[in-house]
């Protein structure tokens, strides 16, 4: 079973998710901040991250990149989310330059989420 780390600072977006990914055969993990989810990254490595953007201390651009930089997770696909209305350009070119695979807008629907996934990670 495909391991997925949700990180978000709203714990009901959080659990939503990871409610919707259990029902779809994945196991979930959950991160409230970026400081959680780099230390849950250390002891229990996932397949997939999905990381929101907005976020208070560490903004996702920053939590990727420092994602990417650690040996044990360095190779794990991030798929950033946004609930922010922003030119899909300037949400590509900042992606791209942390090494996240792609980003999905909020609100997204949970078909179009799980698709996004499977395209990932399957």
């Amino acid at each position: 079973m495909k391991k997925i780390l949700i990180v978000d600072d709203e714990k009901e977006i959080r659990d939503l998710i990871a409610k919707k990914l259990a029902q779809n055969e994945y196991t979930t993990l959950t991160a409230a901040s970026g400081k959680e989810a780099l230390s849950i990254c250390k002891t229990d490595p996932p397949d997939l991250i999905l990381l929101d953007i907005a976020m208070p201390e560490m903004d996702g651009y920053e939590i990727c990149t420092k994602l990417k930089k650690e040996p044990a997770t360095q190779d794990t696909p991030v798929l950033l989310l946004t609930a922010k209305d922003l030119d899909p350009k300037g949400i590509i070119e900042r992606y791209k330059n942390t090494g996240a695979c792609g980003y999905i807008s909020k609100p997204a629907t949970f078909k179009e989420l799980l698709e996004k996934i499977k395209g990932v990670i399957g």
